[in-house]
């Protein structure tokens, strides 16, 4: 058996590109099919910067952890979580707090298969699958009530997940159903493909190159994004291109040239 027979579940088809295994691709990992590197190899052509967006992407969840983790949240809802790659939310967080606790959420099996064996004996972490797009369900579900108390602040991390929900009002109805169940003093961070910020071209080349995914992309317009923040407060920054949120310092990737991520990010307090 190979290295990569070792990970594949039996009900999974390898002959579709899967976007959790494309990302894990860009950020070089080893959890893909040969379809999501051709795929992902196909963006690359299209957009030679699209790797570094993921790791810059990537790199915004780090910083986006650690200060919430410094604000005093123990408590993490990631949507979204994708496969286990190094720097995983509970890692960052437990650095600053080592009781913090972090529920990840994803509908693919094969991102929390390998979430549920990353975390095997964790009191404090847990992976569980579930569509985003029934929040309620995600809420409700008995490993959510079982790690976290959402009557105490709480932080919600949507990071590049709302552009694989197509339809808008569905969008907004899931991050509103979310930040209405944080309790005060809790925080919303997104980070968001923008489709202003792209350069000529790659949008549609992008959609061309994922048509055969399961889920279709959505880049939104700085508007668009900015709404999934109504009713809380943006902290400093606000919502801006993903490198100049709160860089670490002047080597920080594409700190000095923002825009080839084409990529949104801000948090959001729950006054």
């Amino acid at each position: 058996m190979t290295r990569t027979e070792e990970w594949i579940p039996e009900e999974i088809a390898a002959d579709r590109p899967n976007t959790a295994r494309i990302y894990d691709y860009l950020l070089d990992g080893y959890h893909n099919f040969g379809i999501d590197r051709v795929t992902a190899d196909r963006l690359i052509q299209i957009n030679p910067d699209v790797r570094l967006a993921a790791h810059v992407n990537r790199a915004f969840l780090r910083r986006c952890v650690r200060f919430l983790a410094e604000q005093g949240i123990d408590q993490f809802l990631e949507i979204g979580s994708g496969l286990p790659t190094a720097g995983h939310v509970h890692q960052i967080a437990q650095e600053i707090n080592p009781a913090a606790c972090v529920v990840y959420v994803d509908i693919d099996p094969i991102a929390v298969a390998h979430s549920q064996a990353m975390l095997r004996g964790s009191s404090t972490a847990t992976a569980i699958r579930a569509d985003v797009r029934q929040p309620r369900q995600v809420l409700d579900h008995a490993e959510v009530k079982r790690l976290l108390d959402l009557s105490r602040p709480a932080a919600v991390l949507f990071c590049a997940i709302l552009h694989l929900i197509p339809d808008d009002d569905e969008a907004y109805y899931v991050v509103s159903t979310l930040r209405d169940a944080l309790a005060p003093g809790g925080y919303v961070a997104v980070s968001h493909p923008s489709c202003e910020d792209a350069p000529p071209g790659i949008i549609e080349g992008i959609n061309k190159a994922t048509a055969t995914a399961p889920a279709a992309y959505q880049y939104r317009r700085h508007a668009q994004i900015r709404r999934f923040f109504d009713g809380i407060e943006l902290v400093e920054p606000g919502l801006v291109l993903t490198p100049l949120w709160r860089p670490e310092g002047p080597d920080d990737l594409l700190v000095d040239e923002p825009q080839r991520a084409f990529c949104l990010a801000g948090i959001g307090y729950k006054p």
